[in-house]
């Protein structure tokens, strides 16, 4: 097993995610034949899509022949044949999804697979499998037992590399959580991040929490309490860090590794402006390395033979290396 193996989950099973999946093992075996993703969900969905769209291309468990023109798979058995409903979102797919990211999770920790590229998922067929879910890093967090606030969400695209200090939750019980605790739990999470995908020394820039990072006060302390002396505090550390400075402001701004983001809307906006959904996103923390798709499950062309593989592969070579993944948006 070469280190870089990447799992790759076929995420929700009736919508695009096994076609994708199917057809980015193609790809990478042309273009980033050193990643070797190994395809992981139920074999009868594999199969079922292997034979629509990789004619040709052997399906096999072995993964001793790396040089042989093969799609590999780790099959999980998580959706009843009759639940196999492309097109047709529902709780047992909901289901099969992190059964299949928790298999992942067992290859890597056996040491099979280096990292983790997931398909894409619904959110609602998830929650309606009685799986409280709102997002890859809650859920990460608990299949491996640490606190959620351990591990962050990272997008990727348009040149941009944005981690969010909190996610999927209220705003106001967003800005209640933000203490000087988490930020900094954030940016250290983060640098590890970008060191192990080959950034020796990362430079970050800090959003503000308010409008202008609070301008003196006069639009909110928040940021002269919270934000300021923390930062100056990592930069005595030698961390290579600035802020806070108003995220419209520091955007702007050339240079940056990364940037630190207060909550949801003020990363993903711009990511997701730019980028779209060649957007790829990061969960870091705990010792993960793991990428899913910018994009949903799109059950209106499951199966259609029209989803674009390409988000897919831009995750495996995220996940491969910084060194190997080619920046095109």
């Amino acid at each position: 097993m070469t280190p870089t193996a990447v799992a790759l989950t076929i995420g929700d099973p009736n919508g695009i995610g096994p076609e994708i999946a199917v057809k980015a093992a193609m790809l990478c075996a042309k273009v980033q034949p050193d990643a070797r993703p190994i395809l992981v969900g139920d074999e009868h969905v594999i199969r079922f899509y292997t034979d629509k769209f990789a004619a040709g291309w052997p399906l096999t468990r072995d993964w001793s022949s790396p040089d042989k023109p093969t799609l590999r798979y780790h099959p999980v058995a998580a959706l009843e044949p009759k639940a196999f409903r492309p097109g047709q979102g529902c709780a047992e797919g909901g289901r099969a999804t992190v059964a299949y990211v928790e298999a992942a999770l067992d290859l890597m920790a056996r040491g099979r697979a280096h990292s983790i590229v997931a398909c894409p998922h619904s959110e609602t067929n998830v929650n309606s499998a009685g799986i409280k879910f709102s997002g890859y890093p809650s859920l990460l967090a608990r299949l491996k037992k640490v606190p959620e606030d351990e591990v962050f969400l990272m997008l990727v695209g348009a040149g941009l590399r944005i981690v969010h200090v909190t996610l999927h939750e209220r705003l106001a019980g967003a800005l209640e959580r933000i203490t000087p605790i988490l930020i900094e739990r954030a940016v250290r999470t983060t640098i590890d991040a970008l060191k192990r995908q080959g950034i020796a020394q990362p430079r970050l820039g800090v959003f503000g929490i308010n409008p202008h990072a609070g301008e003196g006060g006069l639009f909110g302390d928040d940021d002269d309490r919270i934000v300021k002396p923390l930062v100056e505090r990592l930069k005595a550390e030698g961390i290579d860090i600035e802020g806070p400075v108003g995220a419209d402001l520091m955007l702007g701004r050339q240079g940056f590794d990364a940037f630190v983001a207060m909550y949801h809307d003020q990363g993903h906006i711009p990511i997701k402006l730019m980028a779209g959904r060649n957007s790829a996103a990061m969960s870091i923390g705990a010792g993960l390395m793991f990428s899913s798709v910018g994009h949903g499950s799109a059950f209106d062309i499951a199966g259609k033979g029209v989803a674009d593989p390409t988000p897919v592969l831009r995750c495996i070579q995220l996940v491969a290396g910084a060194n190997q993944f080619k920046e095109t948006v």
